[in-house]
């Protein structure tokens, strides 16, 4: 298969935003990371070509996926033939925002495990 153009428009630290990064990973996908926090520029472009202002989009072969979650990434990416499906975890939740207690964590400063 060849490998897909992939833009990941994500937040720094963010449950959803770890998720895409962990089925981009799981699959050895090579992709763009932007990350709309550390730079304003990526979100303005973000809401831009998405259309809306939520986090985190994808952007595949030119198709915008906004506001996606792992989940949803690793189905388009699997029906629409760009991988072959592998059972194996992700590593962290894929589907999920932020805990309280990492949201805490992160406000405080403090590392985030986002692992579960």
């Amino acid at each position: 298969m060849q490998q897909p153009e992939i833009t990941a428009y994500v937040k720094t630290q963010c449950g959803w935003s770890n998720g895409v990064r962990a089925v981009l990973g799981k699959y050895s996908l090579a992709y763009t990371e932007k990350d709309i926090i550390q730079n304003p520029a990526f979100r303005w472009e973000m809401e831009q070509k998405s259309g809306q202002p939520l986090s985190p989009c994808v952007e595949v072969n030119g198709t915008m996926l906004p506001d996606i979650s792992g989940d949803e990434l690793e189905h388009y990416l699997v029906t629409n033939n760009l991988v072959q499906l592998n059972a194996e975890p992700a590593g962290v939740p894929t589907n999920a925002a932020c805990s309280t207690e990492q949201h805490e964590a992160m406000q405080a400063g403090l590392p985030v495990d986002f692992r579960r």
